[in-house]
């Protein structure tokens, strides 16, 4: 078919399709496949409490992966997850040790301490030109021997504050888990940050051309610096639920939630090379990265298994969506 018949037909489509991308029904269609699937091995997989439960265990990711996804639509990555997740974790669980006021705040301490950490890597990247792949991998070592100095290399004895428990597995509206009203509220206010403020308009600019979005008078250093610092504490707000969730923290805790976390960002339709992507798509991500991960427990794929498939995962979809136009 001839380039002027496509136009001509893709005139005809109503307006909500042709604005529907591609990489997020792609997502969407590939969770439905997903539940059908899972439906064959478990008459289970379908009914409302395994969907529910799915979904709390998918906030956890979410909240991470909101973070993750701000800093790819810069063009940058933030390979410092691990140990920005396993440090909010810590530092929350060792701040309640310290009486009724570290119990207070022990949470803000937690997440102040990833944002701390955000900043260092903000700070890499806008100021000293230093390529985000290597800034955050060095800062995600830094963490990780500072954690192991201040544990003796032993697992933390502290435990997590009836707060953070009761944010990870209580219910204040019944039948939700709070942790999903709270994934809900964070990705909330990053559609507004996105759709709605100068801010997310700078992120958008500087993904697709940086020297361009400096030239129209955007403070791009800043707007970088912003974004890994979000990235941070949300990594960290997502490691103090975990430690919630598990009653306390552990130095491994982060681990797990690199590669998912990217992976979903990716397979939602944001482009690794930035500046395009949706978080309806990063939702969708989530949840088939989640749904996919109980496949393959059920199944007992090894952990090495698992990286391999969101490794080809990642690529597959970076050889359908996420090359760089010819203009760029």
């Amino acid at each position: 078919m001839s380039e002027t018949a496509m136009t001509h037909v893709n005139g005809r489509k109503p307006n909500f399709l042709r604005k529907l991308d591609p990489a997020v029904v792609t997502a969407f269609g590939c969770i439905l496949l997903l539940l059908v699937l899972g439906s064959f091995y478990s008459r289970s997989f379908l009914s409302p409490e395994y969907l529910l439960q799915q979904l709390k265990v998918a906030s956890f990711l979410g909240i991470i992966a909101t973070g993750m996804m701000l800093v790819i639509l810069l063009g940058q990555i933030d390979l410092s997850v691990p140990w920005t997740v396993a440090t909010g974790a810590m530092m929350a669980c060792a701040a309640a040790a310290y009486g009724p006021v570290g119990t207070a705040l022990a949470i803000p301490f937690g997440i102040l301490c990833g944002i701390g950490i955000g900043l260092v890597n903000g700070v890499g990247v806008a100021y000293l030109r230093i390529p985000s792949m290597i800034v955050t991998l060095a800062t995600n070592a830094v963490a990780q021997g500072v954690m192991v100095v201040y544990t003796g290399g032993f697992s933390p004895q502290d435990s997590a504050t009836a707060a953070m428990r009761y944010l990870s597995t209580g219910a204040l509206i019944p039948g939700i888990p709070n942790v999903v009203f709270i994934w809900g509220l964070v990705g909330t206010a990053m559609v507004f940050l996105l759709r709605r403020t100068g801010f997310g308009r700078a992120v958008y600019g500087i993904g697709n051309r940086e020297r361009a979005a400096y030239l129209s008078g955007i403070n791009t250093r800043r707007i970088v610096m912003t974004a890994f610092a979000a990235s941070g504490g949300l990594s960290a707000f997502g490691g103090v639920l975990l430690a919630g969730y598990a009653s306390k923290a552990s130095q491994s805790m982060g681990d797990a939630y690199l590669l998912p976390a990217i992976a979903a960002v990716v397979l939602g339709g944001t482009s690794i090379l930035g500046g395009r992507g949706s978080y309806l798509g990063t939702v969708a991500g989530v949840i088939l990265i989640t749904l996919l991960q109980s496949i393959l427990s059920v199944t007992q794929m090894p952990e090495a298994g698992r990286q391999i498939i969101y490794g080809v995962m990642i690529i597959l979809m970076l050889l359908l969506y996420g090359r760089a136009p010819a203009s760029r």
